[in-house]
C-alpha cells in the first residue's frame, strides 16, 4: 500500500498523527520518500569533499583535529542503502562546539534576540553570538538531543551545541530532519542530569544521500509534515466541535421538563446519532444523561393507578417503627429536611425524602493490613477495596487477602442486597455507589466503604443506587465531600443520611430500573463496537506502517 493511500487511515487511528510523522521521517532518512536520480553525484564523493574541507579547516586551526573512528561494521547498518547513498558517522559530516554561558539573570528582558538552550528558546537577549541561521543541538537536560534552527541572529548557550558543516555538501534542512530522525541519546549516560557530548555523538552511524536528493527529500517531507499539521488542526477542530455539539444536545435532553419535550429533544438527538455516538466519551455522556432523566421520572410513563409516594412514605415509617419496637433495628428520629432548593420538579405523585428515612441500617467496615494478592480460595477471607465499588457495578474481585493471623469479622461480610458507597479516598472515587449482587462468600467491607439496607420490600435497592449516581442526590453527595486535598476526602454517615432521594411507587421504581438496565446494555454494546472498530483501525494502520518501511 502506498503512503498516500493510507494517510487518512493512519491519521484517524489512536496516536495516528504522531505515528504518521514518525513513519514519514523514517521513510525520509532511509531513502524511501522520493525516487533516486542516477545522474546525482553519489554521496561517497560528498564524503570525500567534506573530508577535504575538514582537513583544510584543521590545517588553518579553525577546528580541532578529530580522532579517527573505526570503520562501520555490517552490524551497524540497519537497512539496505539506496543507489547513490553512503554510510558515514556524524563525525564525517558535522563539527560541534558548545555555546556561551548566559544565565537568566544575565539576559536582557527587553531584548529581541532569542536565546537557545537545551530545548529551544529559553529567553531573550540584546546581542547574539551567532550571525547566521545555525543548527543547534540540545546538550544538557531532559530535552538534550533536541534540534533547532536559529534565526539569523541568536545567542546559543553552553547548554547546547553549535553545529558546523559544509553547506555546499550538506543541506541544512536535511541535516535538521536527519538529526531529528536519529537517536542522539543512543550513547547517553543514565544520569540524573542527562548530557550528550561529541564523544557520544560523533560515532553515530547515518545514511547520507546525494546533495540534490537531500533537497528533494526535504521538499517532500515538509509537504507531508504540513499535511500532518492540517490533519492535526482539523482533528482538534472536529474534536472541539464534537464536544460542543454533544454537550448542547445532551444538555437539552437533560433539561427536558416533560415527556413531550423529551421526545422532541430525543428526536433531534437521534437524527445525529451517527455523528454524535462515534467515540466512547460520547457514549459515556449519553449514559449519564439517561441516568439523570431516569431519576427525574422522564424515562417511563407514570401509571395513574399507582398510589402516591406520600402513601409509600407512611408505610415506610410504619415499618420502621415496627422493627424498632421489636428491637430488630435501632431507633431513629424522623429526618427534618427541606427540599425547597431542589433544582427540578418531580412528577406528580413523586416525593422527596432522605436516605435516612428509607434505610434500616447503616455502617462501615474494617481495614486491617492486608496482603496485596486477591482472594486465593473460597475458604479464605478478604477485604473489599474501594475499587470494588464502581458506577452501579459491584466488582467482587477487587479485594485484598486477609492474613491468616487475623480473625475475620463475619458481621461486616458483604451480602446480596447491600448498597455500598465509597466514603473516603481521592475525590473522584468518593460518593460512588453500587448494589451487591451474586457476591462470593467471605468478603468483608472496608472502613472506607459504607453499606446500608433499604426497608424490606417497600424500596427497590437498585433504584436507590441509580438515584445516588445521578441527579440532585449525586450533586448533594458531591457537595458533602470534605477534605483539604483532592487525594483524600470524606463523607460522613450523618451527611449520607441527609442526602435527598426522589421517591415513587415500588412499581414505577421497578419499571425505571428495567428501562435503565436495557439502555445501559445498549450503551455497553455500542462501546464494544467502537472498541472493536478502533482495534481494527489500529491493526490496519500498523500493517500500513510495516508495509511502507
Amino acid at each position: 500500500m502506498k503512503l498516500s493511500e493510507g494517510f487518512n487511515l493512519l491519521a484517524t487511528a489512536p496516536d495516528g498523527i504522531k505515528r504518521l510523522r514518525e513513519l514519514i521521517l523514517s521513510l525520509a532518512v532511509q531513502g524511501k520518500l522520493v525516487p533516486q536520480d542516477p545522474s546525482d553525484q553519489p554521496a561517497s564523493e560528498l564524503l570525500k569533499q567534506i573530508r577535504a574541507e575538514k582537513d583544510r579547516l584543521i590545517s588553518k586551526g579553525k577546528i580541532r583535529k578529530d580522532k579517527p573512528l573505526p570503520e562501520i561494521g555490517d552490524n551497524e547498518k540497519p537497512f539496505e542503502l539506496p543507489e547513490g547513498w553512503a554510510w558515514g558517522r556524524l563525525n564525517d559530516i558535522i563539527h560541534i562546539n558548545s555555546g556561551d554561558g548566559l544565565t537568566s539573570t544575565q539576559m536582557a528582558a527587553s531584548g529581541q534576540v532569542p536565546v537557545y538552550g537545551g530545548n529551544g528558546v529559553t529567553g531573550f537577549h540584546n546581542v547574539g553570538n551567532v550571525s547566521e541561521p545555525t543548527l543547534v543541538i540540545g546538550r544538557v537536560g531532559y530535552y538534550c538531543g533536541s534540534i533547532h534552527i536559529t534565526p539569523e541572529i541568536a545567542w546559543v548557550t553552553d547548554n547546547a551545541f553549535i553545529t558546523q558543516f559544509p553547506p555546499k555538501h550538506i543541506y541544512m534542512r536535511f541535516l535538521y530532519w536527519l538529526l531529528k530522525g536519529t537517536d542522539l541519546k543512543e550513547n547517553e549516560s543514565a544520569t540524573a542530569q542527562p548530557v550528550i557530548s561529541g564523544r557520544k555523538l560523533y560515532p553515530i552511524v547515518i545514511a547520507l544521500p546525494p546533495f540534490a536528493e537531500q533537497t528533494r527529500i526535504v521538499a517532500k517531507l515538509e509537504e507531508l509534515m504540513a499535511l500532518c499539521d492540517a490533519l492535526e488542526t482539523r482533528g482538534a477542530l472536529e474534536s472541539k466541535q464534537h464536544a460542543q455539539l454533544t454537550a448542547t444536545l445532551f444538555d437539552a435532553l437533560a433539561a427536558s421538563e416533560s415527556a413531550h419535550q423529551l421526545q422532541e429533544n430525543w428526536t433531534r438527538l437521534a437524527s445525529s446519532f451517527d455523528l454524535i455516538l462515534d467515540r466512547p466519551a460520547a457514549v459515556d455522556a449519553l449514559e449519564q444523561t439517561l441516568l439523570q432523566l431516569a431519576v427525574r421520572g422522564l424515562l417511563v410513563e407514570q401509571d395513574p393507578n399507582d398510589q402516591p409516594a406520600s402513601e409509600l412514605l407512611k408505610q415506610i415509617r410504619a415499618e420502621k417503627d415496627r422493627l424498632i419496637a421489636e428491637g430488630k433495628i435501632k431507633g431513629d428520629k424522623p429526618e427534618a429536611a427541606s427540599f425547597d432548593d431542589a433544582p427540578y420538579e418531580l412528577p406528580e405523585k413523586w416525593e422527596w425524602t432522605t436516605i435516612g428515612e428509607i434505610i434500616s441500617s447503616m455502617g462501615s467496615g474494617w481495614s486491617p493490613a492486608c496482603l496485596a494478592e486477591p482472594q486465593a480460595t473460597p475458604d479464605q477471607w478478604a477485604v473489599l477495596k474501594t475499587t470494588a465499588v464502581q458506577l452501579m457495578e459491584y466488582q467482587a474481585k477487587q479485594n485484598k487477602l486477609l492474613p491468616s493471623i487475623l480473625e475475620p469479622r463475619p458481621e461486616i461480610e458483604a451480602q446480596n442486597g447491600d448498597i455500598l458507597i465509597t466514603r473516603a479516598g481521592p475525590r473522584n472515587r468518593v460518593g460512588i455507589s453500587c448494589l451487591v449482587q451474586n457476591t462470593p462468600p467471605k468478603l468483608m467491607i472496608s472502613d472506607k466503604i459504607v453499606r446500608f439496607h433499604v426497608l424490606g420490600k417497600l424500596i427497590n435497592p437498585q433504584f436507590v443506587v441509580l438515584c445516588l449516581n445521578a441527579g440532585w442526590s449525586y450533586q448533594r453527595l458531591d457537595a458533602a465531600k470534605s477534605g483539604m486535598a483532592e487525594s483524600q476526602v470524606n463523607i460522613s454517615q450523618g451527611d449520607l443520611r441527609a442526602i435527598p432521594l426522589p421517591l415513587c411507587t415500588l412499581a414505577e421504581q421497578t419499571r425505571i430500573v428495567a428501562r435503565v438496565e436495557a439502555l445501559r446494555t445498549l450503551c455497553a454494546d455500542l462501546r464494544a463496537r467502537l472498541a472493536a472498530s478502533q482495534k481494527t483501525q489500529t491493526h490496519l494502520a500498523g500493517a500500513l506502517v510495516a508495509g511502507c518501511v
